[in-house]
Parts: C-alpha cells; sequence; structure tokens
C-alpha cells in the first residue's frame, strides 16, 4: 500500500508543476512593484509557503488515514487539491494579468475555501484541521499586503 503522504505529495508537485507549465509568471513585472516600507519579511516569504504546503499534505494525509477511502473521503481530497490550485492562481493571476487587485480577490477566496475547509475536516480529524490553521493564518496576511500593493501600484492607463 502507498503510503498517504506520498500520494498527497505527489499530487501536490503535479498540480504544482502543471501550473506552472500552463501559466508561466512574469516576475520581472512584479518585481518592479512597489512595495509597502513595512514589507520586511518578503524574503521569508517562500519559505513560509514551503510550510504551509507541507502542512496541507499532512492534513489531507491525515485526513485520508483518519477515515475510509469512500466517495466523502476522496471529495475531501478534492477539495485540497482545489484549495492548492486556488493558491497557485494567485500568481498567474497577479503577474500575467497584471492585475494586482485580483490577485487580492484570488487570495480572499482562497482564505474563505481554507475556512470552510478547515470546518468540514474538522469534523472528522481534528488533527488535520489544526494543520490547515498555517495557511488560514497566513492567507489574510498575504492578501492584505497583496491589497497595498495595489494601492501603492495603480492600473496603468
Amino acid at each position: 500500500m502507498i503510503a498517504s503522504w506520498l500520494v498527497s505529495c505527489l499530487f501536490c508537485v503535479i498540480i504544482g508543476l502543471v501550473f506552472n507549465r500552463l501559466f508561466p509568471s512574469d516576475n520581472r513585472w512584479f518585481m518592479s512593484l512597489r512595495r509597502p516600507r513595512w514589507l520586511v519579511f518578503e524574503k521569508w516569504i517562500p519559505f513560509i509557503w514551503i510550510c504551509i504546503f507541507i502542512c496541507g499534505i499532512t492534513s489531507a494525509s491525515l485526513l485520508w488515514r483518519s477515515q475510509s477511502l469512500n466517495r466523502n473521503t476522496f471529495l475531501y481530497l478534492c477539495s485540497y487539491a482545489v484549495l492548492e490550485m486556488i493558491i497557485l492562481a494567485y500568481t498567474p493571476v497577479l503577474t500575467r494579468l497584471r492585475n494586482i487587485r485580483l490577485g487580492a480577490v484570488v487570495g480572499a477566496i482562497g482564505f474563505l475555501w481554507g475556512l470552510i475547509l478547515t470546518y468540514q475536516v474538522w469534523q472528522l480529524s481534528s488533527a488535520a484541521s489544526l494543520f490547515l490553521l498555517p495557511y488560514l493564518l497566513w492567507s489574510p496576511i498575504g492578501t492584505y499586503v497583496t491589497w497595498v500593493m495595489a494601492r501603492l501600484n495603480p492600473p496603468m492607463i
């Protein structure tokens, strides 16, 4: 039997690779944007996201192991995949469309999806839901930073 954490990790990596391939980002444009002066932790953001994805993989694995693999469990695991796709959609929406406000909206949608998923998972596995908390704590911060950047970088007409 293949370990649930390995399958969860593989799906996470596959979704990430597909998103990067289908929606390449314009990092040069993004790096040229003005940022708030108080954004002193930007260099840590990639590490924060790595930790969040590891926690998400752990959460999905714990849920999978706590439940028999049936239709409901499969739907929950699909909800984790949707959450990852929403998270990954932030970058192409922001950089390919060059729309910072829309990026903030995607961040807010991800937070709401994560909140609903956490509530639903809590009823099945409190341990699995606790591993979603880092995302729920970080997502509003990232969304707020994006919203502030939208005000600092008005759209060019």
